[in-house]
């Protein structure tokens, strides 16, 4: 097989449908750095790691446009992951996919891909979120439900810590300020706790008995139909903090959540977890996340 022109002849057909077919330029794009990938990969192995340059070199001539011997490796590694992963996305481009490609870790790369689909993001926003680590965040049984591929649940992709942006610099951190910094991006920080999450009220006022008490925020789940109360606490976590959690739960799902939403989770947002109170504690809809500034 002469590897040159099967490469050559799949770029030059990438860089016509490119100019004529618009629509379908991602599908393209993927589909042919994938063959040109698994060329690249049978042409190494036959005429050795020099090949690629030699090929650059020739392509770059050729075609007058720049294949540098960086470009021409990513198709292979390319080709490489989409082997392992038995599928390509058509709902990434070929730059998200190349964003992905210094990771050895598949569910890693899967999270990624599930969250780029889900979330419609940009090469930007998945830069942001790789930076942030936001995978390695992920507790462990949420990453073994990827790597099982197992049906999740909505405490699984709350992120541990929990970042914060710190935006007007507070050395002083209050429960207040706390939820004033959250309210400031309340964007970012329901991305955070993970899909598909709607604001409802902050100081949601509710009535026990003979006074008022005030739920720290009040949100509400889509995907998985549910209200949560999230509650803010800038020291370690203690028990009574989860006694407190359990009653505005249990208000909200007497007074708000109708008989076709499920039960109200609770998560609390601490300066430090303790991990014997949560290990004790019977509710399991209860969940405790660390904060961190940043």
């Amino acid at each position: 097989m002469n590897y040159y022109n099967e490469i050559k002849n799949e770029l030059i057909n990438n860089e016509i449908n490119r100019k004529v077919k618009n629509y379908s330029v991602n599908k393209n794009d993927l589909t042919t750095y994938y063959n040109v990938g698994k060329l690249l990969l049978e042409a190494g192995k036959n005429y050795g790691e020099r090949i690629i340059k030699e090929y650059s070199m020739k392509l770059t001539n050729d075609l007058n446009i720049r294949y540098d011997v960086s470009s021409l490796n990513k198709m292979r590694k390319f080709y490489c992951l989409i082997e392992k992963m038995a599928t390509v996305s058509p709902n990434l481009s070929y730059s998200h996919y190349v964003e992905l490609l210094p990771y050895d870790d598949l569910n890693k790369v899967r999270y990624y891909i599930k969250i780029i689909e889900e979330q419609n993001l940009s090469i930007r926003q998945l830069r942001i979120k790789i930076k942030s680590n936001e995978y390695e965040r992920l507790p462990e049984y949420s990453k073994n439900k990827l790597s099982d591929k197992n049906e999740s649940t909505i405490i699984d992709y709350v992120k541990n810590p929990i970042l914060i942006k710190n935006s007007n610099n507070y050395n002083e951190i209050s429960e207040k300020v706390l939820q004033r910094l959250i309210l400031e991006d309340i964007s970012s920080f329901m991305k955070e706790l993970g899909n598909d999450f709607s604001f409802i009220d902050s100081e949601y006022k509710i009535n026990l008995g003979d006074r008022y008490n005030y739920i720290d925020l009040l949100l509400f789940n889509i995907e998985f139909n549910c209200y949560v109360v999230v509650e803010l606490k800038v020291t370690k976590l203690k028990k009574e903090h989860i006694g407190q959690i359990q009653v505005y739960m249990n208000y909200i799902d007497e007074n708000l959540r109708n008989l076709k939403q499920d039960k109200t989770i609770g998560i609390i947002i601490c300066k430090q977890d303790n991990k014997y109170i949560i290990k004790y504690c019977s509710d399991e809809r209860i969940i405790a996340r660390e904060y961190e500034l940043v």
